[in-house]
């Protein structure tokens, strides 16, 4: 997506590099106008030969608008043209997009009114596989307009309560921060001073918790799937004169180190067999491998006291920095395009 975004510079080039191919691959014929209907028109009230530039029609019938806007476009405030057309045709799902950003629509609120909130919001550019799964019911051999429906409710919520936390996390909102003090029973004044002295630490106070869940289920992967997969330990017959060189020479396996590797294999259990993937440790760096062959590294991982960092077998030694080994989930796209070469 970055390599194009200094190639599209208009709609048209939008629709026809990204938006186009993102349908064809989730199995609509784009070349039949009776299947994926270009400049759809339908009359609306007293605006006569207005268009959205797409209409999915499936079994003689019209199953979703699509808006599209130039790659980059901000999608906010973009969506009342699909709104008017979504009440005069039998389209139960409206798809907002930038070739890009993908905002999905339906009727939650108020039946055959589309909703101003999207149910579903991709980025194809970094997108979750929790998405994929979601993205995959509008494939057009899996499409069911009652399935999705049944569950876009819980999508739509699910997502504006995440975002709500997370807004919490970065700035807890003071109404936010009075519930936390009347729960932990702070008797003092909740004034502005109060609020705005407690407000980092409930911040902090959540963000604990998320790390404390995420190394917990870390840890419990790890000890699910230690056993045979663990490289075998290398036991050295050493002499009296040897034994402090082999103590300095130790190698110890950190926590940290571990869960590098335990998010690897979280990141490309899709792209391969889990039991594929090894880990090696020696005195300069962290391996991830595969097959436990050194010369099929995904990663090197290493540590310091000032920063960490890992280095990708992407040809380029691409080097991603990291505060904590779980943030290395924000390049799984990365670390997943390197093992394609092993699978």
């Amino acid at each position: 997506m970055e390599n194009l975004s200094d190639k599209i510079s208009n709609e048209e080039q939008t629709k026809n590099a990204l938006i186009m191919p993102f349908f064809m691959n989730l199995g609509y014929n784009i070349f039949d106008p009776t299947e994926f209907i270009p400049e759809f028109t339908a009359d609306v009230g007293i605006k006569k030969g207005e268009r959205v530039d797409y209409a999915i029609q499936l079994n003689n019938s019209i199953a979703m608008l699509v808006e599209a806007k130039e790659l980059g476009s901000d999608l906010n405030n973009h969506s009342s043209q699909l709104h008017r057309y979504f009440n005069v045709t039998d389209a139960k799902f409206s798809i907002l997009t930038n070739g890009d950003e993908y905002r999905f629509f339906t009727d939650l609120d108020k039946p055959n009114i589309m909703d101003s909130n999207p149910f579903l919001t991709i980025h194809v550019s970094n997108i979750k596989d929790n998405q994929i799964n979601e993205l995959f019911k509008f494939v057009k051999d899996n499409f069911d307009s009652d399935k999705i429906s049944s569950t876009a409710s819980d999508l739509k919520y699910v997502s504006q309560i995440s975002i709500f936390f997370t807004q919490q996390i970065v700035n807890p909102s003071d109404d936010f921060v009075r519930i936390v003090l009347n729960e932990i029973g702070y008797e003092g004044q909740k004034n502005a001073r109060v609020l705005d002295e407690f407000r980092p630490m409930v911040g902090r106070g959540i963000q604990a918790l998320i790390n404390e869940r995420v190394n917990e289920r870390l840890s419990h992967a790890l000890d699910s799937t230690k056993t045979a997969e663990e490289p075998t330990s290398v036991v050295v017959n050493i002499d009296d004169n040897n034994v402090d060189e082999a103590i300095k020479n130790e190698i110890v396996t950190t926590s940290e180190e571990l869960e590098v590797y335990t998010i690897a294999k979280a990141v490309l259990r899709n792209t391969l067999k889990t039991s594929r993937v090894f880990y090696r440790d020696n005195k300069a760096y962290f391996n991830v491998l595969i097959d436990n062959n050194i010369r099929k590294w995904v990663l090197r991982a290493f540590f310091n006291s000032v920063h960490s960092w890992v280095i990708l077998n992407d040809g380029n030694n691409t080097k991603i920095e990291f505060d904590n080994p779980v943030d290395l989930l924000n390049f799984s796209d990365k670390i997943i395009a390197v093992a394609q070469q092993y699978v």
